[in-house]
C-alpha cells in the first residue's frame, strides 16, 4: 500500500502545487505515487484553433505534445522522488461529445466554467480510472482553484470514488492569481480547516527543480524559466509554505 496517493489533472499540477512538501516526504522513506489522469496523446492534426496555439504557446509540434509533457512529469517526479502514473484520458480541448463528434472545448474561455460540468463519458473514465490505482493510507486531490474543466470533474470522480478522509491542495500558479479563488472554494470557513505545512530550503529546491523540468510550460505560467524562482518563492512566502486543506468532517 502506498503512503500516498495524489491525484493530478494534467502533467504538472500536484509538482507545481504542492512539491516541496512530497519531496520532504519521499525523504522520510515515504511511498509516493503522483497519478496524472488527463495524459492521452492528442491528434496529430490540431482539432482547433485552441489546439494549435497550446502547440504554439508550448512550443512543441502537434503529435508530440503529450509524448513529451509525459517524458517532462517523469523527469520531475524523480526531482521530487515519487513515482508516476500516466492515465490515457485525453485533456479538455481534445474532447469531443461521443455522439456528434463535435468538439466539447473549442475556445479558451470553455475551459473554465463557473458551473461543474456534465461529461458523463469521462466521469464514467475516470470512475474506472480512479478504481484501478494502488490503494492508499492517504490521498490528496486538487481543490479546482481557477475552475479549470479537468480540475473540476477529477475533483468531483475523486469524491465519489475514494474514501474519506482526503486532502485537498491548492492549484499553483491558479492559486496566485486569483486572491478569491481559494476563498471561493472554502466556503462555509467553519466546514473546513487548512494545515501550511513550512518549506525548508531544500524542501523548496526541490520543488522549483521539479517545475523547472516542465520546460514546455515555463513561458505560459511564468513569462519564462528566468522568472519562475521569484514568482514562486514570493507564493511560497506569502503563504508560510504549502497549504492544504480537508473538511472537518472528514477528520
Amino acid at each position: 500500500m502506498l503512503d500516498l496517493l495524489v491525484l493530478s489533472p494534467h502533467l504538472d499540477d500536484a509538482a507545481l502545487s504542492c512539491g516541496g512538501t512530497l519531496a520532504a516526504r519521499a525523504r522520510r522513506g515515504e511511498r509516493i505515487v503522483i497519478a496524472t489522469l488527463f495524459a492521452a496523446d492528442e491528434p496529430a492534426t490540431p482539432p482547433s484553433r485552441l489546439a494549435a496555439n497550446l502547440a504554439r504557446w508550448w512550443g512543441l509540434a502537434p503529435g508530440t505534445i503529450m509524448r513529451a509533457r509525459r517524458e517532462e512529469d517523469l523527469a520531475a517526479c524523480r526531482a521530487l522522488g515519487v513515482g508516476a502514473h500516466h492515465h490515457a484520458l485525453p485533456e479538455a480541448p481534445y474532447r469531443s461529445d461521443p455522439e456528434t463528434g463535435a468538439l466539447l472545448y473549442p475556445r479558451l474561455g470553455q475551459l473554465f466554467p463557473r458551473r461543474p460540468p456534465v461529461e458523463p463519458a469521462t466521469a464514467a473514465a475516470l470512475d474506472a480510472a480512479l478504481a484501478a490505482l494502488p490503494a492508499a493510507r492517504e490521498v490528496w486531490l486538487p481543490l479546482g482553484v481557477g475552475r479549470h474543466v479537468d480540475h473540476q470533474l477529477l475533483r468531483a470522480a475523486a469524491e465519489r470514488r475514494l474514501p474519506a478522509p482526503r486532502r485537498y491542495y491548492e492549484e499553483y500558479p491558479y492559486a496566485a492569481w486569483s486572491r478569491l479563488g481559494v476563498w471561493r472554494l472554502t466556503r462555509p470557513r467553519s466546514a473546513w480547516r487548512h494545515e501550511i505545512v513550512p518549506l525548508a530550503p531544500e524542501e523548496f529546491a526541490a520543488r522549483l527543480a521539479a517545475i523547472g523540468c516542465y520546460a514546455s510550460q515555463l513561458r505560459a505560467l511564468f513569462g519564462g524559466a528566468d522568472q519562475l524562482e521569484r514568482k514562486l518563492r514570493r507564493h511560497v512566502r506569502r503563504r508560510g509554505g504549502e497549504r492544504l486543506w480537508q473538511r472537518r468532517e472528514e477528520r
